[in-house]
């Protein structure tokens, strides 16, 4: 594969800082290739989201995936809604950008864990929603996609503590804090700016629930693992049946005996994927759960079903 780091596909907001960078790693494909765009999480604590991309190019660009590691801004660098904002400026810029990096413009997918995963199914839900697109980088340009692979992504900030796991006493000890999730310190109080009781429609317009239902989605393919203590599993409930009911496509994958990630255990460790199931949506119609083994496969895939086809570009 083609490395390419620290493309800026805005400037950099506060100067210097690394939450308008992406990094390309591209396959050697004699056609356009689908890409795949991965932001990690952080809590959005860091301007890091470009960290581990290099693990999903060493499964996807073998496959033909071009993939790109996007960093968005910190909670400390700016407010929602400029984290959904860079996502959509990145997105644009790739597309901007298609004919010099080999891409194809038409086939994209967006991937990320816990924040990541946030971004990712933001991302999907509100594709060139126009009140939502913001005022970072290139525009002009869609920025919709295909396919979205969320790991344990946060949805609903407000439904969060009901469903920790041990009383949220973990995540309270590694965080620093004593009211969980609507502590006034708390990831997401940080993210919107103000505590999360005191301001629910930011809280709302923050909510990938939200948007699910005004007009279709793309397919999801979500993974969140049972003993989540940061994310409750919950979390990823709420988004596949909000989804199902809408009638969109969507599969959840459960782990019970996963925790908080690493998403790339979920796909390779025996005892993290141990006693997996899933269920599926699509049209309006759900599949029970049934057993399956999750792997890197799963991923490859699902995402060669949703992007099989080359564009009309």
């Amino acid at each position: 594969m083609d490395v390419t780091k620290d493309l800026a596909y805005a400037p950099a907001d506060p100067p210097g800082t690394q939450g308008h960078l992406l990094d390309l790693y591209l396959p050697r494909s004699a056609r356009p290739a689908p890409l795949v765009i991965f932001s990690s999480g952080s809590g959005w604590l860091a301007d890091s989201g470009r960290q581990g991309a290099d693990q999903v190019a060493a499964q996807l660009n073998p496959r033909g995936f071009a993939v790109a590691g996007v960093a968005v801004r910190s909670s400390g660098q700016a407010l929602f809604p400029a984290q959904l904002h860079d996502i959509k400026a990145a997105i644009r810029w790739l597309r901007a950008h298609a004919t010099t990096y080999h891409l194809d413009p038409g086939r994209i997918a967006v991937m990320g864990d816990s924040s990541g995963g946030w971004v990712t199914a933001m991302a999907a839900v509100t594709g060139d929603i126009p009140h939502l697109e913001g005022d970072v980088g290139t525009r002009g340009l869609s920025s919709a996609v295909q396919a979205a692979v969320p790991f344990y992504p946060p949805t609903d900030f407000l439904q969060m503590d009901t469903h920790m796991v041990d009383a949220c006493k973990p995540f309270n000890a590694v965080f620093g804090l004593t009211g969980c999730h609507c502590d006034p310190r708390s990831p997401e109080s940080l993210l919107l700016g103000c505590p999360i009781k005191d301001c629910p429609d930011q809280v709302a317009a923050a909510n990938p629930l939200t948007y699910v239902g005004a007009r279709p989605t793309p397919p999801f393919l979500i993974v969140h693992g049972e003993r989540d203590l940061f994310v409750p599993y919950h979390q990823s409930r709420l988004l596949y049946e909000k989804l199902a009911a809408a009638g969109d496509e969507a599969r959840l994958v459960s782990l019970p005996r996963a925790g908080h990630g690493p998403f790339a255990a979920m796909l390779t460790d025996q005892e993290t994927r141990r006693d997996a199931y899933e269920e599926t949506a699509q049209q309006g119609r759900t599949t029970p759960p049934r057993p399956m083994t999750l792997s890197w496969q799963t991923v490859v895939s699902f995402l060669e079903q949703r992007l099989r086809a080359p564009s009309a570009k």
